[in-house]
């Protein structure tokens, strides 16, 4: 090595040093390279070529944002179990503190873009004909700097994101204007990325396979001796290091978040624990409660029940009622929009010596190059990550007026409250047939044992999940209108449906709204059980729900008292109502002052 490389050298170890104290606001930081604990381990050797040292310039400029804006706790908190998911997990938290730096600072931007531009044109050329023959870190990573840092890709690494592209717009498309406007809050951003993840059905065989996996190495560990649990973790080892490699250079090992198994296990049990006491509790609750079959029952998304053109027409059917009460209705739904933003606005410490720096206060520092930086935290709000279900009662009495208000009133607030990043699921429930369907007729083949219990076919409707955004799911609100649709009303059932899928959100609030025009009904099943049966299953898993479980339910029947059945309910007589009931009520529970009972 001549004394002008050296030298060189030198001066870029010292610029790299600098340059990370600057953007990390940390004195005793030095910029991490190739996963090296700092810059004076590093093997300044290796920089023989521009590359070398563009990407010594990137990996330390990376390494010095993950300082500032990437919380190891936070990441842990939200950190998926399912292996697949971690090694994406990883990859959007660097592309996310590495957006931030590219809007703090342009060069820092430059640097990172032309890194990553080199190890797209460095990929492999071997021949690519399916998804096998791309890795899905791989990919991932590719579609995350195409959305997030809008690096065009060359052919090479479209051709290799082209595979999987498809699978990650189905999951992650519209979610990425609510990740970029929540880049500056990491746990906001890495509790849904985690969530989309887990959710992804690419990931659905990877997690059965992993549990078998597990309990095979339970049963071997079980029976092997201290060699085969040597060799156990040399393989773990082993598959722990493809895995970090796989995600491309990522300055976060996900083995160092490994160390936290036992306070992730001690959590998995307590989970398991309590709902094992939740689904004992509800067995004892169904032990009266009898179903003849369930093999015809249905759970299905709402586009499956129709056509497009067809939900096209419905939807424009449901547009022109819209228009007689959309005036009432909106000027609601923007009172809650106005009183749900108040609480969720935002709250700034200013003038502070760490944080996200506050750009506001640059032109100072040009004139004065003498002042410091100053930074800004958000201050801590009250308002809860929300989620609200209306489960919406689709049973033949509902036909006309009554189901029109209520698409009209689930599509205004799913607007609304959207707006407010207030997670909503809009679902329906019915049965498949009258009198019984192919339940009933099995029944009868089987020379009709007495008391067989709930005797029809279920139809549960998903007509928006929580993480499905109006715009896609408006067509299925239409849906309610079809004919033929509304048929009976089996509600304790359609509760316990509902409730099964809110539990599982990661929300810390979750409201469960149910609108009904009366009691269950099913002839079918009524005619060959007590007369109660169904009602009281109803009021059995309603009372369970208010009083062993953290969900908040609440009931608004159109033309009945339902306050039999619920603790909170609200009768509207004139189904005009229904709009400003809705809306009162999610007030109300929005509102500090309120107190569920």
């Amino acid at each position: 090595m001549n004394n002008k490389t050296e030298s060189l050298k030198e001066k870029l170890k010292q610029a790299l040093s600098s340059t990370a104290r600057v953007i990390s606001d940390d004195l005793n930081i030095e910029p991490k390279l190739n996963n090296q604990k700092n810059i004076d381990k590093f093997e300044f050797d290796d920089l023989n070529t521009r590359g070398d040292f563009l990407k010594a310039r990137a990996e330390s400029d990376s390494g010095a944002l993950k300082k500032k804006f990437s919380d190891e706790l936070i990441f842990k908190k939200n950190l998926p179990s399912n292996s697949s998911c971690k090694s994406l997990y990883t990859i959007a938290e660097k592309i996310r503190y590495e957006t931030l730096g590219s809007k703090m600072l342009k060069g820092i931007g430059k640097n990172l873009r032309e890194n990553y531009t080199q190890i797209n044109k460095l990929k492999r050329k071997d021949q690519l004909k399916s998804k096998e023959d791309v890795a899905v870190n791989e990919a991932f990573e590719l579609y995350m700097l195409k959305n997030f840092h809008n690096i065009e890709l060359n052919y090479l690494a479209s051709k290799m994101l082209k595979f999987w592209e498809k699978d990650f717009d189905r999951s992650i498309f519209d979610h990425i204007e609510f990740l970029k406007k929540n880049l500056e809050n990491q746990n906001i951003y890495s509790s849904r990325f985690s969530q989309i993840l887990q959710e992804m059905d690419i990931f659905n065989s990877d997690e059965n396979e992993e549990k078998q996996d597990e309990n095979q190495e339970e049963n071997q560990e079980n029976l092997s001796n201290d060699n085969d649990e040597s060799e156990t973790e040399d393989k773990k080892d082993h598959d722990s290091q493809n895995e970090t490699d796989a995600s491309m250079d990522s300055d976060y090992n996900i083995d160092e978040y490994k160390l936290d198994e036992q306070l992730v296990d001690t959590d998995k049990k307590n989970q398991n624990s309590e709902q094992v006491i939740q689904k004992k509790i509800l067995e004892n609750l169904n032990m009266d409660y009898k179903v003849y079959t369930t093999e015809f029952d249905e759970i299905t998304k709402a586009e499956n029940l129709e056509n497009a053109d067809e939900a096209n027409k419905l939807r424009k059917a449901l547009d022109q009622q819209l228009i007689g009460f959309q005036d009432i209705i909106t000027k609601l739904a923007n009172k809650l929009q106005r009183q749900l933003l108040a609480k969720q606005n935002r709250a700034w410490d200013f003038d502070l010596e760490d944080g996200l720096l506050d750009s506001s206060k640059l032109p100072r520092i040009i004139m004065d190059p003498y002042n410091s930086l100053s930074f800004k935290k958000e201050k801590d709000l009250d308002f809860k990550d929300t989620i609200v279900t209306l489960l919406i009662d689709n049973s033949g009495s509902m036909r006309g007026r009554p189901i029109t208000i209520a698409a009209i009133c689930a599509d205004i607030l799913s607007r609304t409250l959207e707006r407010c990043s207030v997670k909503v699921e809009i679902l329906g429930f019915t049965t498949k047939n009258w009198k019984g369907g192919q339940s009933r007729e099995l029944w009868n083949k089987k020379s009709k044992p007495k008391s067989p219990g709930r005797l029809n076919d279920l139809r549960h409707i998903i007509y928006k999940s929580a993480d499905t955004h109006w715009r896609q799911a408006k067509n299925n609100l239409g849906l309610m209108l079809k004919e033929g649709l509304l048929k009976e009303n089996i509600d304790g059932e359609a509760i316990t449906w509902a409730f099964n899928r809110i539990k599982k959100r990661k929300e810390e609030r979750k409201i469960l709204m149910v609108i009904s025009d009366g009691a269950p009904v099913d002839d079918s099943t009524l005619s060959v059980n007590t007369g109660d049966f169904l009602e009281k299953h109803l009021k059995k898993m309603v009372k369970f729900i208010e009083n062993k479980s953290e969900i908040e339910i609440l009931a608004i029947g159109i033309g009945h008292d339902v306050s039999r059945y619920y603790n909170r309910a609200i009768k509207i007589t004139d189904v005009n109502e229904l709009g400003d009931v809705m809306i009162s009520q999610l007030s109300a529970l929005f509102d500090k002052k309120f107190k569920l009972n």
